[in-house]
Order: C-alpha cells, then structure tokens, then sequence
C-alpha cells in the first residue's frame, strides 16, 4: 500500500522520473502475496522464497532511501516532498522486514546445516569402518 502511495504522489510530482521504482515494488510485492496466498512457495520446493523476499526487502530499503533524498533535496513541489517523506517511512518499514525475514532466513538456513553434519557423520563413519 505505501508503494503504491509513493507511486502516486511521483506521478502527481515534478520528480516524474521517480516513479518506476514504487511501481516495480509495488507489483513485485503484490506478486508475492498472491503467491503465499495460494501457496504458491509450497507447490514450487525449487525456489528459495525466503531468499528471494528478503533481497526484496535489501533492495527495496536502498532504492527508497536513495531516491527519498533525491526527491527532497532536488524538488520543491508538495507532491515530491510527500514521495520522499513516505519513501523514508517506506525505507524504515523495509528495513524492519528485512530484519524480520533475515531471521527467518538464518533459521531455514540452520535448519538445512543441522539436517546436513548428521549425513556427514554417518557417511564419514560408514568410510572409516571400511578402510580398517
């Protein structure tokens, strides 16, 4: 939803220039909804959708950022100054999700390693009982 405000305030703006960013993230976030709505990342074991939200997430918290401070600093007009002060707030709340999925990546990813030095061990076990 704040996308699609910081797009329609770019749109009214002088800062027209700006306004694919919000779009693209916009629809990339509407894209993932739908897909965790009809469970879309449990049909396709194949992609890492964690990984993938949260370099959204990275990406989106820097591209809000920079283009906030263009859009504040360069233009005068109401419209631009409200991009780039929801662009900060959009950058902010980015930055929580990105806090929050990181977490989530870090226990997928452990959750991977732990299943991982069990064969390891089991492995290395069976080739040492065979070289004796």
């Amino acid at each position: 939803v704040l996308s699609f405000i910081i797009f329609i305030c770019y749109i009214a703006s002088s800062a027209v220039s700006f306004m694919m960013a919000p779009l693209l993230e916009f629809l990339l976030a509407l894209f993932l909804l739908v897909a965790h709505a009809f469970k879309l990342n449990e049909k396709f074991k194949g992609l890492y959708w964690t990984l993938s939200d949260f370099l959204r997430c990275v990406t989106a918290a820097i591209i809000y950022f920079a283009i906030s401070i263009a859009a504040v600093s360069k233009y005068s007009d109401g419209a631009s100054k409200a991009a780039g002060v929801f662009g900060f707030v959009a950058t902010i709340v980015y930055a929580i999700d990105f806090y929050l999925t990181f977490n989530d990546l870090v226990a997928f990813l452990k959750q991977d390693s732990s299943d991982s030095p069990e064969e390891r061990k089991s492995e290395d076990e069976d080739s040492d009982s065979d070289s004796d």
